[in-house]
């Protein structure tokens, strides 16, 4: 495991480019802000078509550099067999009580690849019991990790097509996006790659992260944004500022 440091923001795939393709754009953006941001993959990616895990590991830390971010850990539970089970729950919850993140981004709540809703409902769980004193997790020297509870965890929006509850204008940081998503080489079209050809892997598809992200901006007034959902309904200080 990479050392983890204390980020106000702690985002997490259940797959190594889930978090480029769904949120990278806002996370650059609140990098840009001043706030820190901490990146967590809870598989390896070992079942996806294309790549294997040392082309994946790769891949992913040349993304991690592209976006500026304090860290970025693998948890290697298994891919397509993950489950809710207190072992996955402390281990998530021991990546949280380090990080310490005020907010936590995780996978849709629905979608096409089952992983994603199912890593939605652990990742909520595991931030949950993450701030109960009564469950004890312990870091490498066996010393008890503090407990802690991010403020909100928010989901992300994936390849169906869901309803946001607020969206992000990533206008500015668009760009550099999809530079972050075309760091995974093994996953995505370039030309004169080769392989097998997979739901993600045709130049279309780049041409659907482009139209979803324009999708999300129109009822904000941008050109491009990140749609999120909530579990709660966040309060608002300022009506006059909202889009």
């Amino acid at each position: 495991m990479k050392q983890i440091k204390e980020v106000d923001i702690l985002a997490i795939g259940v797959h190594p480019d889930d978090v480029e393709l769904s949120c990278s754009g806002t996370l650059l953006k609140h990098i840009s802000m001043g706030y820190t941001v901490g990146l967590c993959d809870l598989t390896e990616g070992e079942l996806g078509t294309r790549g294997n895990r040392e082309t994946r590991y790769e891949e992913a830390e040349n993304a991690a550099h592209i976006l500026g971010v304090t860290f970025r850990t693998n948890l290697q539970l298994p891919d397509g067999f993950m489950m809710g089970d207190k072992e996955t729950l402390i281990k998530i919850g021991k990546i949280v009580r380090l990080a310490k993140p005020k907010i936590v981004i995780c996978n849709a709540i629905h979608d096409r690849h089952p992983d994603h809703g199912r890593s939605a409902k652990i990742v909520s769980d595991a931030c949950f019991y993450s701030g109960l004193s009564k469950i004890e997790i312990t870091d490498e020297a066996g010393n008890a990790i503090a407990p802690h509870r991010p403020k909100a965890v928010y989901h992300y929006i994936q390849d169906r097509t869901l309803n946001p509850d607020f969206a992000v204008d990533i206008t500015d940081f668009f760009d550099k996006k999809m530079e972050a998503i075309l760091a995974f080489k093994t996953q995505f079209y370039e030309p004169g790659m080769q392989g097998p050809q997979t739901p993600i892997s045709g130049e279309d598809f780049l041409d659907f992260i482009k139209s979803k992200n324009r999708v999300h901006a129109r009822d904000i007034g941008a050109k491009y944004a990140e749609g999120f959902t909530v579990e709660r309904i966040p309060g608002v200080e300022d009506m006059v500022k909202l889009r």
